[in-house]
């Protein structure tokens, strides 16, 4: 058995996907813990689980949280860099700039630019809209292939773990093509749908930043924030669209795991993965 350590600092939309699109295979041939510091990223939250987790020793640590060059998330790449165990760091479109210092670190990486931060403004955001906003992201990281490139990405690592050799570790940063060539669309508009759907939540993080960020005055801050969160939901309808074009003819991309802990694939519902 392969034990996979995960750690979610902070939330962004893939935390609440990577431990469910590791259930499917974890009782096959892993074994999964999950630490969580909540909601709080600061240095000393994260130290303390970060330093948890490497006392477990898992065979491989995946980080999962906004913003890895946030002091409290640079931490955690101090701490999972010294420990020499083979770490992925999970994050959104901030990362990027920090892409180079985690290959330095030794650090695999998934930054997801379509993964956007909420319009955290009190004024605006109560936990019904937290539900709301979180529900449509899942549906756009799901359908547009992010969850499926996590999915695939976490599980070569494991088959090198498994096949006793030095894993290589993922390196991506993931833009609309790259996401949605996951999901292997049969029909071009479907693609296009999830492209464009893709896109849209791209733009919301920068919409998201700019309300939270940049400017001070609330009646423009509450409004961008919304203006966020509407365009969102607009992006999950289009990948709703994008689906159910794919089940008109049959021909979903399924990828469930053999007994083994392999890979399989199939279209047509009532056929046998193979």
């Amino acid at each position: 058995m392969v034990k996979v350590g995960i750690v979610k600092c902070g939330n962004i939309g893939t935390s609440l996907v990577v431990d469910l699109a590791l259930d499917e295979r974890a009782e096959r041939d892993i074994n999964v813990l999950v630490y969580g510091s909540g909601a709080k990223m600061n240095p000393e939250s994260v130290e303390y689980v970060v330093k948890k987790m490497i006392e477990e020793k898992p065979d491989l640590i995946i980080y999962i949280g906004p913003n890895p060059a946030a002091p409290g998330p640079r931490k955690a790449r101090e701490l999972l860099s010294e420990s020499k165990i083979p770490s992925i760091i999970i994050g959104d479109a901030p990362g990027i700039k920090v892409k180079d210092e985690m290959e330095k670190e030794g650090l695999g990486y998934i930054l997801i630019k379509g993964d956007p931060m909420i319009g955290a403004r009190r004024e605006f955001l109560d936990p019904t809209e937290v539900a709301l906003f979180n529900s449509d992201i899942l549906k756009v990281l799901a359908v547009t292939g992010v969850v499926r490139l996590v999915q695939e990405e976490i599980d070569r690592v494991i088959e090198d773990i498994k096949e006793g050799k030095e894993p290589e570790l993922p390196r991506i940063v993931v833009d609309a093509e790259k996401a949605v060539e996951r999901m292997e669309y049969s029909n071009p508009y479907a693609k296009a749908k999830a492209i464009a759907s893709y896109s849209m939540a791209e733009e919301v993080a920068n919409i998201d930043v700019k309300a939270c960020f940049m400017v001070k005055e609330p009646e423009r801050y509450i409004i961008l924030a919304a203006s966020a969160h509407e365009l969102l939901r607009q992006a999950a309808k289009l990948a709703d669209e994008a689906r159910e074009l794919e089940k008109a003819t049959d021909m979903v991309s399924r990828k469930p795991h053999a007994k083994d802990g392999r890979i399989l694939s199939k279209r047509k519902l009532l056929e046998k993965p193979q």
